[in-house]
């Protein structure tokens, strides 16, 4: 037409077809709105005709319809968190969850054997059990070590292929041992390169995970480690009935080399210093072999990568910085709730053999496996199904802060200070902190049964019950204090997970240490009794860290 209205005007200014331009044709879409209302309560001309009118009003619908079809700005602009899929994540999930099964399951297949050993190398159990002492004293230290390595310039991979080579090496010279000075240090040497699979394994997650998803993956990881804690002592049983106990290090050598192929194939490097989200091309040894074999992904070169923080270098005094989370509050209240629970579990995991062949001395090396199967099914179960009352309980407390805040129900909130890790991490810890104290009580007691009706299957598997509630809700607060670190240092995933470690290995190796001679002095009973007393007594840390560990977690942050 000859005649053109302002509002026609503005409609024809708009380019919808460019991607890039949205945001500017966001605004002229709203400009010309504004525009369209002024018309319309502006005096109209004489001229102007019924069509006018309608083209004006078909050009205001096809307007508003662009304006609601256009993407929101936030999405264009922000990033995804990591560009692997779901199924890629599981993946790399399954491989560092099998890796760091290695920690418990070498230290709980030896249970089985403290007799056998003690036999074939003439030394007493005390002197066998100083060797689970030292295994659990070594776990504690060496994450402290491995874990800023790995949060550091070398990234995860070559720390991994580290950790599992000694664990390998030093399996090899186990199945030669002779004496008891070699085992002792060897133990050791074990505990050195499997404990920091765990810490590290964490990293690769919290590289790969936003929050919202973080709590399955860590609460899977956890249940795919436990299933060593499961199994364990019933290989150990086996191996070690039928070919004695050097079988049992000659099977964690060939298990060990099989985990690390696997993770030299498919496992990229991950640390977001080197890898970004995803996309930025990895070369040398960042690179997993399966890439010799088949293209690198699609996204290298599909997708826009997200910009790299600097590459850290790595100072001795670097690897001390995660030992400052134990000067940090909020940090001190989890890792000390969480060290006293590991402490009390372990003592009730180490004493079982000895215990059990004092109460029921007929017990074979195969039966004595089997009675650890409760406590391992007990860990795997606490930790699958707390990963998934995690995921729930984030995305629920997820919706309430949108909501609070007037956040789109599509956002995401990765990177919100203020967002509530704590309302969204810890509210199942008081219920299943409450059944551990219960059960712990109860089960010292149960084998004051065995006095009543001596050696009756009845009261073994009454105590076994008890450990099996013991172990799932032990663990169920392992999976919480680990989701709940990694939410306050994402970026330092790994070196907070080595200090956990070093808080609960530290705390049960002296738990380990003391529990024999405390059944011995005033019996099984009171010795749990105590154990769940002094539980109860810390308990209120658990409220402490409900109450103000957001407000400390927001102070520390504010420092950074």
């Amino acid at each position: 037409m000859a005649h053109q209205s302002a509002w026609e005007q503005s409609i024809e200014m708009i380019d919808f077809g460019s991607p890039t331009r949205n945001s500017s044709s966001a605004s002229t879409v709203v400009t010309a709105l504004e525009n369209k209302n002024n018309i319309s309560t502006a005096p109209k001309p004489e001229d102007t005709t019924q069509s006018d009118s309608v083209e004006a009003t078909d050009s205001v619908s096809n307007a508003e319809a662009e304006l609601r079809s256009l993407p929101s700005p936030s999405t264009e602009r922000d990033p995804p968190y990591h560009i692997f899929n779901k199924k890629r994540k599981w993946l790399l999930v399954y491989i560092v969850s099998i890796a760091g099964m290695f920690s418990p399951l070498s230290s709980n297949i030896y249970f089985p054997a403290i007799n056998a050993i003690s036999r074939e190398l003439h030394v007493s159990t005390s002197l066998v059990a100083l060797t689970i002492t030292v295994y659990m004293v070594v776990q504690g230290l060496a994450p402290s070590l491995w874990g800023p390595l790995s949060d550091g310039p070398y990234g995860r991979r070559l720390i991994f292929t580290c950790t599992l080579g000694i664990y390998i090496g030093a399996n090899l010279g186990l199945a030669f041992t002779a004496n008891y000075p070699m085992l002792l240090v060897l133990r050791g040497v074990q505990a050195a390169g499997s404990a920091a699979t765990i810490s590290i394994g964490t990293g690769v997650i919290a590289d790969i995970a936003a929050p919202s998803e973080r709590g399955g993956f860590i609460g899977t990881n956890s249940g795919i480690r436990m299933i060593g804690q499961a199994l364990g002592p019933l290989v150990g049983g086996i191996f070690n009935g039928l070919w004695g106990f050097r079988s049992i290090f000659w099977l964690l050598t060939v298990l060990g080399a099989v985990v690390l192929a696997m993770l030299l194939t498919f496992l990229p490097e991950t640390h977001r210093a080197i890898a970004g989200n995803g996309t930025v091309p990895l070369h040398g040894f960042h690179r997993p072999w399966i890439y010799l074999l088949t293209s690198p992904p699609k996204e290298w070169t599909e997708c826009p990568s997200e910009p790299r923080t600097s590459r850290p270098s790595l100072l001795f005094k670097e690897v001390l910085i995660p030992l400052r989370h134990l000067l940090e509050k909020d940090i001190l209240a989890l890792l000390t709730w969480g060290a006293l629970i590991y402490t009390v579990w372990s003592m009730v995991t180490s004493s079982t053999t000895v215990v059990l062949i004092g109460e029921f001395p007929t017990l074979t090396d195969i039966e004595l496996g089997l009675c650890f199967l409760p406590n391992g099914l007990g860990c795997v179960l606490g930790s699958i199904s707390t990963g998934k009352l995690m995921d729930y309980n984030f995305k629920r407390v997820e919706k309430q802060y949108k909501l609070k805040h007037g956040i789109a129900r599509d956002a995401k909130v990765k990177g919100s200070k203020d967002f509530p890790y704590e309302r969204a991490r810890l509210s199942p810890m008081p219920y299943f902190s409450i059944i551990f104290i219960f059960t712990t009580v109860l089960y010292g007691a149960s084998y004051e049964l065995n006095d009543v009706n001596r050696f009756a299957v009845a009261n073994l598997i009454i105590s076994l019950v008890l450990q099996f509630f013991i172990a799932f809700t032990a663990t169920a607060i392992f999976s919480i204090n680990s989701a709940m670190l990694v939410d306050c240092f994402p970026t330092g995933a790994a070196g907070a997970a080595a200090v956990n470690n070093l808080a609960r290995c530290s705390l049960g190796a002296l738990g380990v240490g003391v529990i024999q001679l405390m059944i011995d002095r005033i019996h099984i009973r009171n010795a749990f009794v105590i154990l769940a007393a002094i539980v109860t007594a810390c308990s209120p840390l658990v409220w402490i860290e409900w109450k103000w560990g957001e407000r400390w977690r927001l102070e520390r942050e504010s420092r950074a």
